[in-house]
């Protein structure tokens, strides 16, 4: 499993599928281009901030300090969010 697939695979089942307790869907479930939000998988904004909690303490990754442009690109699937952790984690390696 590379890197990002390795990511995703965090996101979706420590992140999104136990960490916010979506208990009627499995990662496998959950389409890596699919929106966290709206129509997709309906995400509120207390979830998203679940999902930052998340992300840092998973990954270490610092979420702060984006503009709502950026944390809209970012957060609109798991494609996005993983790839902008890997780039993270890249940074610091």
């Amino acid at each position: 499993m590379n890197k990002i697939e390795e990511i995703k695979s965090i996101i979706k089942t420590k992140i999104l599928v136990e960490r916010l307790e979506l208990d009627d869907i499995t990662p496998d479930e959950i389409d890596d281009t699919e929106a966290l939000f709206g129509d997709g998988l309906g995400l509120d904004s207390v979830e998203a901030l679940d999902v930052i909690s998340g992300i840092e303490e998973e990954f270490g990754v610092k979420m702060q300090g984006l503009s709502e442009e950026e944390t809209h690109e970012i957060f609109s699937c798991v494609n996005t969010l993983s790839n902008f952790i890997h780039e993270q984690l890249s940074q610091t390696v």
